[in-house]
This record gives C-alpha cells, structure tokens and sequence, in this order.
C-alpha cells in the first residue's frame, strides 16, 4: 500500500501492535471507544488518521503510558500542544531547592578567539567569534588547573599527530592468494 493511500500506517501500525499486546479484538476495542469497527481498521491500516478524542480514548483505554503516548500523538501529527492528559510528568526531587535544567546542544561551534581568565579555583576559556561590531560569545568553558594541564598535554598530542601522522599506517592490502 503506497504513502499516499496509508499516510498514517506507522500510527496505524502501533495502535494495531498496542491493541494486540492487550489480546483484544477490533470489536472488543471499538465498543469500548465507540467507534465504529470498519473505522478502527482503517485508522490501523493507516488510511484514516483518528480525530484527537479517538486517540486520547485509545491511549487512555489501552493504558498507554509516557513516552509511547507521546510517540502516538507525534505520529498522528496534529500539531500544536500535546494535551495535558498524556503529558509525562517530571518528578525531580528539589529537595526544597531551586532546580534548573540546561539543555545541552552538542553542535561543533567554532570560534576564532579566546579570552582566559585564571584565579586559584581554575580556569575559564571564553570562546569567541569576531563579529561586525565586537566579538560574540560562543562557548564557556570551565576547568580546574590539573585539568587545564590534561587539555594541554592531549591538545599537543593531537596536533603532534595531524602535522607528523599525514599517512597513517594502515593494514596492508589483502594478499589475492587468501582471497582466492
């Protein structure tokens, strides 16, 4: 069946497989949601994308939990917010205390310049990029000085080995008789 006649069969596919796992049958399912069956086929055959309440009943029926009733609702595509029913809930213990959660973004930032600032506790590389104007911070780093030291050392190593390794030893190609 092409995408275009079965635009929603990974939604399909996964309500049909939570469905299984439960060992009920379409029209065990459906007179529970109350729907009609020919209707639960074919939004498990992936040709007909349930309404939102359809899929909440279904979630909800199935007792689907967290992340994989966040999975449903991405891939019934919808858009917008996810309702609050299905939202996971984070329960993080602040023992009292504020908490903050950073998001971590692990692109390669590049940067043209650095500005470093030592005291007792350790170091702190701010990392820059020249701008039109003044240079625009692009990354923070903190250390203490025995690892200021370890950086250093593994940086020499690495530049050592890209300036003096510019063929690196590689196995040698295999012998035909071996092959043959």
């Amino acid at each position: 069946m092409s995408e275009q006649r079965a635009p929603f069969i990974s939604l399909g596919n996964h309500l049909k497989y939570v469905r299984e796992q439960a060992r009920q049958s379409l029209a065990e399912v459906s007179g529970a949601v109350e729907i009609d069956e020919t209707s639960l086929a074919r939004i498990e055959a992936g040709e007909e994308r349930p309404s939102e309440d359809i899929l909440l009943l279904l979630i909800s029926h199935f007792n689907v939990q967290d992340t994989e009733a966040l999975q449903l609702w991405e891939l019934a595509d919808y858009g917008g917010d996810v309702p609050e029913q299905i939202r996971p809930e984070i329960d993080i213990p602040t023992n009292g205390k504020p908490v903050v959660l950073l998001a971590l973004d692990m692109r390669t930032q590049y940067s043209d310049g650095v500005d470093i600032n030592v005291n007792t506790a350790g170091l702190t590389l701010n990392f820059t990029q020249a701008g039109v104007q003044a240079p625009s911070p692009v990354a923070r780093v903190g250390m203490s000085l025995e690892q200021a030291e370890a950086v250093i050392r593994a940086m020499h190593h690495a530049l050592i080995q890209a300036r003096y390794l510019k063929n690196p030893k590689q196995l040698p190609p295999p012998n035909k008789a071996d092959t043959q």
